[in-house]
């Protein structure tokens, strides 16, 4: 008679062993530190180049891919059928991708007329800006700068909005500002995109720039990365861009370069 027993153990080590090189372990500090070794004990604008360097080392990918990608970055701890929805802060199926009210859709942090790259390999599917948004929302905020105040946005509570800028909720402000200060360090008109640049404005329209500069500095004290951004990142840098957003990794040092 065969040992089932045997079989069913060495099937669950092969399982255990295929699991654990699909599922990456969270960075250790040290592997961290490695990855922005050329930057340390650097400030202010020697910093800003050093991990301008760093960070431009990236696999790119494309916009169709991005919709992929975010059913993963952006998968709800709680239910992996679903994404959490950047602005709303709400579960949503991960089917429900698409255009149509009740759909989810691409979000560009940093809005992708700022500068005119649209939906271009590059700036137009980093993932580290684009994230899953009611559509609704979404159109909302349109290509508003980011500010304090405004009116209650229909279909996310927490928001405000007014003619020129856009208010997250308080559990996602330090999110937005590191996104927005990441694609500062990251597109710096080098590699045929605008130098996409932070400043204290409201009204940039279609310029390469994003305010409120004060503001976002703020926001990234006032709320510092979350388990679910720090994850993000590790995804990120994992599976999709092998980039990392240093600002997750050292809120100080926005500051350091912006303040």
């Amino acid at each position: 008679m065969k040992n089932l027993g045997g079989a069913r153990t060495t099937v669950l080590a092969v399982i255990t062993i295929v699991l654990s090189v699909l599922v990456s372990p969270p960075a250790t500090a040290d592997a961290v530190d490695d990855y922005y070794a050329s930057a340390a004990g650097k400030s202010g604008d020697q910093l800003r180049d050093a991990l301008h360097t760093i960070i431009s080392k990236q696999t790119k990918v494309s916009y169709d891919g991005v919709w992929n990608a975010l059913k993963d970055t952006d998968q709800d701890p709680s239910n992996t059928s679903n994404v959490i929805l950047l602005y709303s802060q709400t579960s949503r199926a991960k089917s429900r991708q698409g255009g149509s009210s009740g759909d989810w859709n691409r979000e560009h942090v940093w809005a992708k007329s700022h500068g005119d790259f649209g939906t271009a390999t590059g700036p137009g599917t980093d993932l580290h800006h684009l994230r899953p948004e009611d559509v609704a929302v979404n159109s909302t905020r349109g290509n508003k700068d980011f500010d304090d105040g405004g009116s209650t946005v229909s279909g996310c509570s927490q928001c405000a909005t007014d003619s020129d800028s856009f208010e997250p909720p308080d559990t996602v402000k330090g999110d937005v500002a590191r996104m927005i200060l990441y694609m500062a360090i990251r597109y710096e008109g080098g590699d045929g995109f605008a130098d996409l640049e932070p400043n204290d404005s409201v009204d940039n329209g279609s310029n390469p720039y994003m305010g409120r500069l004060s503001v976002l500095l703020a926001w990234n004290e006032q709320d510092p990365p979350s388990a679910f951004e720090k994850r993000r990142n590790q995804v990120i840098y994992d599976t999709y861009q092998h980039n990392r957003n240093p600002f997750i990794d050292h809120p100080e040092w926005a500051d350091s370069i912006f303040g």
